[in-house]
């Protein structure tokens, strides 16, 4: 049995989506099993008063999440081409588990939500794949045997699964296929890699 962490930010909600249909990917993979956190917003207010537990969703990642998980995907909206301020905080806490090692040869990945066409999708995309190399973790993506990423016309890349919200904040067919393809092309990783030994 893997676990899979889906770990994101979403602001309005698009994220949020994504993690859900990434997580339904995850466990359409025998053997596999996704568990969906969160992270908080970010700000001297909120990091002094903010409750431990959401009002609402999932709870917030810890550092044993990342520690206990068999595979990790990340997700945040597109924040001018690169990834929100509380995904990036989150991230900059992990450098204890960057000393001793802990992510090393797990498999990883990353997807991302925009309101607009343009907006950066891939940068953030590639951004966010940075910290995770540091961490020596394999990297995930979507290769073009998945048809899916050859049809749509609105999100989708190489790099990760990625939305375009647009003005009716519809999830789109190729978009939803993307992303539960995404999450068991993770599962199924983090199953081949669970037992072997990867330095």
């Amino acid at each position: 049995m893997v676990e899979v962490l889906i770990v994101y930010y979403s602001r309005w909600g698009s994220t949020a989506e994504m993690a859900n249909l990434i997580a339904r990917g995850v466990e359409e993979v025998p053997g596999a099993v996704a568990k969906v956190r969160t992270v908080p917003e970010v700000s001297p207010v909120c990091q002094a008063t903010e409750d431990a537990i959401p009002n609402a969703g999932p709870p917030y990642a810890t550092l044993d999440d990342l520690k206990s998980c068999d595979g990790l995907a990340l997700g945040s909206p597109t924040h001018f081409g690169n990834m929100a301020a509380p995904l990036k905080y989150f991230l900059d806490n992990t450098s204890s588990l960057w000393f001793s090692g802990t992510l090393s040869g797990k498999p990883a990945g990353v997807f991302t939500a925009t309101s607009s066409m343009h907006a950066g999708q891939e940068a953030t995309l590639i951004t966010m794949l940075l910290p995770l190399l540091h961490h020596g973790m394999v990297l995930v993506g979507i290769p073009s045997s998945e048809s899916a990423l050859l049809e749509t016309t609105s999100g989708g890349t190489p790099y990760g699964p990625s939305r375009h919200t647009g003005s009716d904040n519809a999830v789109s067919d190729d978009e939803r296929k993307l992303c539960r393809a995404f999450g068991a092309r993770l599962a199924r990783m983090a199953l081949a890699l669970k037992n072997a030994e990867v330095k």
